[in-house]
């Protein structure tokens, strides 16, 4: 059996569909416009993943706002002041506020499944927002009517639909990107925020059978935007024996760009379960240097020495530009990124004998 290797999701938008974002935003132009760009952009990151040799693969993340807002983009019940998160270069990303309830999701990540699925039959990826990163959107001061837990079993109950909308659809797998997770020991060094938040994941995980949650995973990583993370610095040691309680058959787990991936592996291995698979990041898109298929094979190679093969896989870090504006990666470069990964992948395949 060959070990599989997976994107995590965004790819960077063409300088056409940027534009349009803007144009639309200004009501320059229709959504009809702003769609037929749109899809181009997509069948475009389609074809090129493809080429890659990838045999399973994303739509790049083309339309979403970005990975984490997605759901609630469009809704009215939203002030601007939420939760800031700061990264290391001083740039800051910040989150709306609910100002009242009930709360849901205005779009799906089903439909940009659906909008891919028409456009390949390819095994299909789908990334959806943790329901721990969304639950930062209720305000510590509360609302009025409208107590935390009415708004914490609604969100539950979004996060379940979000997921199964997508299983239903006939996604590959569906992965839940959980960046917060790292995050939090940075808020609250204590581990109680992130006790929480993976308590909060499992009551949408628990919604599903054991073979559906073998098609679940969850990705963590220090975040990856404009070049730039938010908690590089949290040690693994506070999150992974936490975050391998969660109830998902898959973790995508951010490693190329680790000090010490030994550290980190060594972890993974005393809590590593035997019905799970990790696939670890061998890509750091943050870096502009293109990795070799060699520095791939090796770095697989090495993760081979400390976690079983057959419970192992490849992906990239992170997302290569996980909000709509970031145009810090090209599109290029992230496509080579990728095809190195395919390649490397296949060729620790072989020296592991599974190819």
């Amino acid at each position: 059996m060959p070990i599989p290797t997976e994107p995590i999701g965004s790819i960077p938008r063409p300088a056409e569909l940027i534009a349009a974002w803007s144009e639309l935003e200004a009501g320059r132009i229709s959504s009809q416009q702003f769609d037929k760009v749109a899809e181009a952009a997509v069948r475009d990151t389609i074809q090129r993943l493809l080429a890659t040799g990838s045999t399973v693969i994303t739509d790049g993340e083309q339309t979403k706002p970005s990975f984490a807002t997605y759901p609630i983009a469009g809704l009215s019940r939203l002030a601007l002041d939420g939760v800031v998160i700061p990264f290391a270069d001083g740039h800051t990303r910040q989150l709306p506020r609910l100002t009242a309830g009930p709360f849901h999701y205005a779009t799906y990540a089903s439909q940009y499944f659906a909008a891919a699925r028409r456009l390949t039959d390819a095994p299909l990826k789908q990334a959806v927002i943790s329901a721990s990163a969304l639950s930062l959107l209720y305000p510590a001061a509360g609302i009025p009517g409208y107590s935390r837990e009415a708004f914490l079993a609604d969100l539950v109950d979004e996060a379940v639909a979000d997921i199964r909308r997508c299983l239903v659809h006939g996604a590959d797998s569906v992965q839940i990107d959980f960046t917060e997770g790292r995050l939090s020991l940075k808020l609250d060094p204590s581990g109680g925020l992130l006790e929480n938040f993976v308590a909060l994941n499992n009551r949408v995980l628990d919604h599903f059978s054991p073979a559906e949650r073998r098609r679940i995973g969850v990705h963590t990583c220090p975040g990856g935007d404009r070049d730039a993370t938010h908690s590089a610095d949290v040690d693994y040691a506070g999150l992974l024996p936490i975050l391998f309680r969660l109830h998902v058959g898959r973790f995508y787990i951010q490693l190329a760009s680790e000090k010490d991936p030994v550290h980190v592996l060594r972890i993974i291995r005393q809590h590593l379960h035997p019905d799970q698979i990790v696939f670890a990041g061998v890509i750091d898109p943050i870096n502009p240097a293109i990795e070799t298929p060699g520095e791939v094979r090796d770095r697989i190679l090495q993760a081979a020495e400390y976690l079983p093969a057959t419970q192992l896989g490849s992906t990239d870090d992170c997302g290569f530009s996980p909000f709509a504006d970031d145009t810090s990666t090209s599109r290029d470069i992230a496509f080579s990124k990728i095809r190195a990964r395919v390649e490397g992948t296949k060729l620790a395949a072989a020296k592991l004998g599974l190819a």
